[in-house]
């Protein structure tokens, strides 16, 4: 996440019907964004995320995450959050298998269950996230594709459909391909060689007993 700030002594902006302005704009509707925005709202600060997706429902949110107790759970109390949290993890979920091509088992590990770390489907955090905030929060179908700083302090952001908007306060939450991250940083997104496939295994007991 990148957050962008000038300060000015000029008199707040007013929006117009070419150039709406946001006094914070968060740029990306992901875990991130959404979390920066729940965290500012119970502080009674509002903010406006732009998201490139269509909706809520657009996609699936690819897999599991497990969220550590000294950082993402932290963030989630900050954001008043952590009881709704629990509801939705899942049990046993830190528990891991590693076998072999015939089903041999190599490495076993145990849940803990200690909470440190638990599990949760990275959708159901975002559906979380997301009915926490006021309407009309997030703005769908808002692709960012540049973002440049004013004379005056602030910031504009554009997007695909030629529409802009300006800020006093731009937080870039767009991953790895950012369109915020230009203004602090010449860093590219390069690949690394090692890929992750995931999957699922529906009904495993009953459909493949041992």
């Amino acid at each position: 996440m990148f957050v962008t700030l000038r300060v000015s002594d000029r008199a707040p902006l007013e929006a117009t019907m070419s150039t709406p302005h946001h006094p914070i704009a968060i740029i990306g509707g992901g875990l991130g964004g959404l979390t920066a925005a729940r965290v500012l709202h119970v502080n009674g600060i509002e903010s406006a995320v732009f998201d490139l997706e269509s909706g809520p429902e657009a996609r699936t949110q690819g897999g599991m995450l497990d969220i550590h107790e000294e950082n993402g759970q932290e963030a989630i109390r900050a954001a008043g959050l952590h009881d709704e949290f629990r509801e939705i993890i899942h049990e046993g979920g830190q528990a891991m298998r590693l076998v072999g091509r015939d089903g041999t088992v190599r490495v076993a590990a145990e849940d803990e269950g200690d909470g440190g770390r638990p599990e949760v489907d990275r959708g159901d955090l975002r559906g979380l996230l997301l009915n926490s905030l006021p309407d009309g929060t997030v703005h769908w179908r808002r692709k960012a594709t540049g973002a440049r700083a004013l004379d005056d302090g602030r910031h504009e952001v554009t997007f695909a459909d030629g529409s802009a908007i300006t800020t006093d306060l731009l937080v870039g939450a767009d991953g790895a391909w950012s369109r915020i991250r230009p203004l602090l940083s010449d860093a590219e997104p390069a690949y690394t060689g090692i890929s992750f496939v995931e999957t699922d295994l529906h009904e495993a007991d009953t459909r493949h007993p041992r």
